[in-house]
């Protein structure tokens, strides 16, 4: 089954006014997909540094290895071969065409050196997620956009029930998806783990205890939705602190793991400044756990954290394709009144988001929304909290509980 990518739009747009178009986001989201349909329409050849002999190559002669590529070329997974930046900033001042090169990457390029030296002002950037729930359904844009405009009409929506470990376990990577036994999809994101580790990891860095990463992975699963505890993390290693937070990081530059800053004010003198954990897929986290949605079910306090890194994913998905730059942040005072995701647009408001996993909501859920939407003022659009109900239900001027398949479903008038 093939997948609409929503940010497809966007990719079009780039490649007609920018030279270089990157595509980065986790290994298996669609990058190499997406790249080569766009490319067959335009008329792209396709080249990937999965094959160690292109890679040999590349390193060897990057000037002449790059001379000789086809006007319009597609090289897949560029950060095996970051010797080819330069020689691409060359080509593209001798002569600046737009589209000339689109490339795609399982890695955080942005950190590596010889990109922000040599393509600055040359290249578009576009971050490529697992699939949302909008796109696995075909269902529309989501609710996103619609949040900050204060404009939206959902009509009866889906009470998902046990559905909602079901989104969670499956995640959003294509392969797992089209699977049909749990045994299978669990087999897919062992082999996927195994790759990374031995492909992506070990290109990127010199690990010597490349066996610890799925753990430390499994560690951070555990602490999806909560604060960032890395003495919790590093604790059952022998090594220091430092050492496992830098592969941490490493985790965090091959997008498998997010960490959601705190937002903060010059009017919020008390708040808790330490950054969230997310899983960037729940898919994957379930895995790593080894949940079936059955056991999640059970585990309330469990599905409770998924659930809401399952929120926080879908809005990260939806913002990727939304016009305007949109940032993420939590908020956590220090008498422990918090707000799960905190959006603020570019240019001003901001929509903040409370997640329950229940099927009731009181005025005491909205304790942390109102707080903020004090503190925030003038610059406030909404604040919701997503709740597993069937119908939106208003709480006051610009405060909304609204059912959880509503993110991506506009439901049914009756």
């Amino acid at each position: 089954m093939s997948y609409t990518r929503l940010l497809e739009q966007r990719l079009e747009e780039a490649l007609d006014d920018t030279p270089v178009v990157l595509i980065h986001g986790p290994r298996q989201c669609g990058k190499t997909t997406l790249a080569k349909k766009i490319g067959q329409q335009r008329g792209y050849t396709y080249l990937s540094f999965d094959d160690v002999s292109l890679v040999a190559a590349a390193k060897a002669d990057p000037i002449g290895f790059v001379d000789r590529l086809a006007d319009k070329v597609i090289l897949d997974e560029v950060q095996h071969v970051p010797e080819l930046f330069s020689s691409m900033k060359y080509a593209v001042d001798r002569k600046r065409i737009a589209g000339r090169f689109l490339l795609t990457g399982s890695a955080n390029v942005l950190l590596l050196p010889m990109l922000s030296d040599s393509l600055a002002g040359r290249i578009d950037i576009i971050h490529l997620h697992a699939l949302s729930r909008c796109e696995i359904e075909n269902s529309g844009n989501g609710l996103l956009e619609q949040l900050f405009n204060g404009a939206f009409e959902l009509g009866t929506l889906e009470k998902l029930g046990p559905d909602l470990a079901k989104y969670i376990v499956e995640g959003g990577f294509p392969e797992p998806l089209q699977r049909v036994t749990a045994r299978r999809k669990i087999q897919w994101y062992q082999n996927y783990i195994d790759t990374l580790v031995q492909r992506d990891i070990r290109d990127l860095a010199r690990i010597s205890n490349l066996e610890s990463i799925p753990k430390i992975l499994q560690l951070a699963a555990n602490q999806s939705a909560q604060l960032l505890n890395m003495s919790e993390i590093a604790s059952p290693f022998q090594m220091s602190r430092q050492t496992v937070n830098s592969y941490f990081t490493l985790l965090q530059n091959i997008f498998l793991v997010d960490l959601l800053p705190a937002w903060h004010s010059n009017r919020g003198k008390r708040l808790i400044k330490t950054a969230k954990v997310h899983m960037s897929d729940t898919g994957l986290a379930s895995a790593l756990l080894g949940l079936s949605m059955e056991q999640l079910n059970r585990d309330r306090t469990m599905l409770g954290h998924l659930l809401e890194s399952f929120i926080y994913n879908e809005l990260r998905r939806q913002a990727s394709w939304n016009d305007s730059d949109i940032k993420f942040y939590h908020y956590r005072d220090k008498d422990q009144i918090e707000v799960d995701i905190v959006m603020e647009q570019y240019g001003g408001g901001m929509v903040a988001v409370e997640v329950k996993a229940a099927a009731t909501v009181t005025e005491k859920d909205f304790k942390g929304l109102r707080k903020l939407q004090l503190m925030v003022g003038s610059n406030w659009k909404m604040g919701v909290l997503f709740f597993d109900g069937e119908f939106p239900l208003s709480f006051g001027d610009g405060l909304m509980a609204i059912p959880i398949s509503g993110l991506w479903n506009k439901g049914v008038n009756i």
